[in-house]
C-alpha cells in the first residue's frame, strides 16, 4: 500500500500572548487550533487539545512574559501533549525566549539556566525552535534541534528611516551590542539608502546589585546629531534612560530608542515617561498591559515576520533569505 505525501499545518497558542498568535494566524489565513489550558486548584497546569493532531505539523506559540515560569511550563506541557498525540513535527515558536540573559557564568556557583531551558524543550519533544532576536546568538548552540533565529531589525530600522529626515547616529548601550549597531548601519545603507554613523556608550554593570549599571562616557561623535539607541531588550529601562541623559549631555539634539522586546519591569514605565527620550519603539513579542502604554511608546507588529517564517519552515523554504542574512547572530 502506498500513502501519498500529505502535510497539514496547525497553529496553537498558549496564554502568554494570545493577541500576537491571532495576528500570526490571520496573516497565514487560518485559525488557531482549539486547546484547553487551565489550572487545577493546586495551581498545576492542565492541557488538552480539542482536535486530532496525529501526523500534523504543529506550531505552538508562547512568549516568556510575566509570570515567566508559568508560561514556560505551560509551553512544555503543550509540546509534551502534542508528542504523545502523535504530531508529526512540533515547532516551538518563542518570540521572547525565557532565561536568555542567563546564558553563561559570571560568578562562581551560578547556573547556566538557559542551557537547562534548552534541555527542557528537547526532553518535552520539540523538533524545531523559532525565536526573535536572542540576547546572544550562542543560545542556538545549546540546542540539538534546528533553531531559526528571526530578527526585527528590518522592521525597526525601516520605521526610523521613514520617521527621521536627517541622517542619524545609531548608539548601542554598551560595547557588547556593537555588532547589532553595525547591522543597523548596514541595513540603512543597503536597503533604506541612508547614511548612518555609529557610537556606543561605555557602561559598567554593578555585580552587587541586579539590573543596575553605570554609563560613563560616549564613544563616537553625537554632537548636534539625532541619536537612536538600539538594544534587544528594555527591562527596567535604567540603562536606557541613563544612556539618553549622557547623550544629551554630550550634545545630541534628540534621542530615540528602539528594542525588540518590551519587558518593562517596574519602574520602567515611570522612568521612560520622565526621561528625555522622545520616542521608544518596540515590537509586540511581549504583551504590553494598558497601564504601561505611554504616549511616547510605539509598538510595531512582529506578526508578519513570524508568519512568513512559519510559512517558509512549513514549505521547507529558506528562512535566511527572508532576512537577507540579517538574522545571523
Amino acid at each position: 500500500m502506498q500513502v501519498p505525501t500529505y502535510k497539514r499545518l496547525m497553529l496553537f497558542s498558549g496564554t502568554a500572548n494570545y493577541g500576537l498568535a491571532e495576528e500570526i494566524a490571520t496573516h497565514l489565513g487560518m485559525k488557531l487550533g482549539e486547546v484547553e489550558v487551565s489550572s487545577f486548584a493546586s495551581s498545576e497546569t492542565y492541557v488538552r487539545f480539542a482536535e486530532s493532531v496525529r501526523g500534523k505539523d504543529a506550531f505552538v506559540i508562547q512568549s516568556a512574559s510575566d509570570p515567566v515560569d508559568l508560561h514556560l511550563m505551560q509551553h512544555l506541557i503543550m509540546i509534551d501533549a502534542l508528542q504523545r498525540a502523535s504530531a508529526k513535527r512540533i515547532t516551538a515558536v518563542v518570540p521572547f525566549f525565557p532565561y536568555a540573559r542567563q546564558d553563561k557564568k559570571t560568578l562562581g556557583r551560578e547556573p547556566i539556566t538557559e542551557r537547562l531551558v534548552a534541555d527542557f524543550y528537547e526532553v518535552a519533544g520539540v523538533d524545531r525552535v523559532l525565536s526573535v532576536d536572542l540576547h546572544t546568538g550562542q543560545i542556538q548552540g545549546f540546542f540539538n534541534v534546528p533553531f531559526d533565529h528571526l530578527t526585527a531589525l528590518p522592521l525597526l530600522a525601516d520605521y526610523f528611516a521613514s520617521l527621521i529626515d536627517d541622517d542619524f547616529v545609531v548608539v548601542t548601550p554598551d560595547a557588547g551590542r556593537v555588532r547589532l549597531a553595525e547591522k543597523w548601519t548596514q541595513h540603512m545603507s543597503e536597503f533604506a539608502g541612508r547614511a548612518c554613523q555609529l557610537a556606543f556608550l561605555h557602561k559598567q554593570r554593578r555585580r552587587d546589585v541586579r539590573n543596575v549599571s553605570e554609563t560613563r562616557a560616549v564613544v563616537g561623535d553625537v554632537h548636534d546629531r539625532v541619536c537612536v539607541v538600539v538594544d534587544d531588550i528594555i527591562d527596567t529601562a535604567g540603562t536606557l534612560v541613563r544612556g539618553a541623559e549622557t547623550l544629551i549631555e554630550a550634545g545630541a539634539t534628540e534621542v530615540y530608542a528602539a528594542a525588540t522586546h518590551a519587558v518593562l519591569s517596574d519602574p520602567a514605565t515611570d522612568r521612560l515617561k520622565n526621561s528625555s527620550i522622545r520616542q521608544v519603539v518596540v515590537t509586540n513579542t511581549l504583551p504590553i498591559p494598558s497601564e504601561k502604554m505611554l504616549d511616547k511608546l510605539v509598538v510595531l507588529s512582529i506578526a508578519p515576520t513570524i508568519a512568513s517564517t512559519i510559512k517558509a519552515v512549513f514549505e521547507e523554504d529558506s528562512v535566511s533569505e527572508l532576512f537577507h542574512g540579517e538574522n545571523q547572530a
